[in-house]
């Protein structure tokens, strides 16, 4: 038994400088790692991890085989390109541990996120006429709504579908909402057009479809325009928080998270709302989360539900279409209220819309 003690002894600190050498290794290869995301390449180099696999192999004297030896280092390699990944995320300009306060996004007087009073996003779908546009915006004043939504642009499913007025929209979109104090929000579905939307808009929306459009990211990054970014109806967290890390790579810090629900196998709704993504939207970034009922719910009688339930998770926002005759509109009019259903909606929501009181 003297001669095993001895024996797991010397393999007691083989172990240890193991692990100090494997410690080493992660440290080079954090190093490596850190190189190749400032310089935008990809962390897995196949090339590479094959050239030193070849290489153990002819270094190998025993007594493990060869194929041991490629299914050990390929474990070490995996670790490593893991830890590479983890460190990224750390480095991230989402992450809440890079950033550990909320960001403020600011807009005009108005302040979104970080404590601030929740808020309302709320106007048609598109912008149709100017009587429409400006009887919505004078309704929705009456309550109090400082951002007004509005669609120019529209990506519409079909090609023979309503496209939207374009610039002629964004007139009067932004005039029915400045004449009556409120912020312009509209979307913005290509980097030829942003510059002319930024001039319009107070806020630009890069909607569904869009999220994964990485030269659209970084132009809207670019504009210095408050970004609003909806999570693509097939889209991860991950994904998402990706995508918002192409707008603030470019400079923009002032970028809203929106949650407008997921392509799922249910057909009761239009897609399915995952409050579960503010939560956790809430908890590994800074940024203002916003949850868009309508296109969620894709019907206007579970709306309020949908947008209480919103607040309760911790969204600093929702966001709602309201026409002045759904019936009428152009587009999504299954989903859209009327005006004596936003009143009602409205009558609802209101409680959740004070500021928010820290209990001690």
């Amino acid at each position: 038994m003297d001669r095993v003690d001895e024996l797991r002894s010397k393999v007691d600190d083989l172990n240890t400088q193991l692990l100090e050498l494997l410690s080493k290794r992660a440290e080079l290869v954090a190093q490596i790692g850190l190189q190749h995301t400032l310089s935008g390449k990809s962390h897995y180099d196949p090339v590479r991890e094959q050239t030193m696999l070849e290489a153990l192999e002819k270094a190998n004297k025993g007594p493990f085989p060869a194929g041991t030896i490629k299914k050990l280092f390929k474990e070490i390699f995996q670790a490593s390109l893991e830890l590479e990944e983890n460190q990224d995320k750390k480095q991230m300009l989402f992450s809440r541990k890079l950033k550990p306060e909320d960001t403020v996004v600011q807009v005009g007087d108005l302040k979104l996120g970080g404590g601030n009073p929740p808020f309302l996003i709320a106007g048609p779908c598109a912008i149709e006429s100017e009587e429409q546009v400006e009887s919505a915006a004078e309704f929705l004043a009456e309550f109090g709504i400082r951002i007004y939504r509005g669609g120019a642009y529209k990506p519409r499913t079909s090609p023979y579908g309503f496209q939207g007025m374009g610039v002629d929209g964004l007139i009067l979109g932004a005039g029915a909402a400045h004449s009556r104090g409120m912020l312009f929000i509209t979307e913005v579905m290509d980097t030829r057009d942003v510059e002319i939307i930024g001039e319009y808009a107070d806020i630009l929306q890069v909607g569904t479809r869009n999220m994964h459009n990485f030269p659209l990211l970084r132009e809207v990054g670019r504009s210095g325009k408050p970004v609003m970014l909806k999570r693509g109806f097939g889209a991860t967290m991950e994904e998402w928080f990706y995508a918002a890390e192409y707008i603030l790579s470019e400079g923009n810090p002032n970028v809203i998270l929106c949650e407008r629900g997921i392509r799922t196998f249910e057909k009761k709704t239009r897609n399915t709302l995952d409050l579960s993504a503010v939560a956790v939207a809430k908890r590994e970034t800074h940024l203002p989360v916003v949850v868009d009922v309508t296109h969620a719910a894709g019907r206007r009688d579970i709306l309020t539900a949908l947008a209480k339930a919103a607040f309760a998770v911790g969204a600093d926002g929702v966001h709602v279409e309201v026409h002045p005759n759904p019936a009428t509109a152009l587009s999504d009019n299954e989903q859209q209220l009327d005006f004596a259903g936003f009143r009602q909606f409205y009558a609802e929501v209101k409680p959740f819309l004070e500021p928010k009181t820290v209990l001690s």
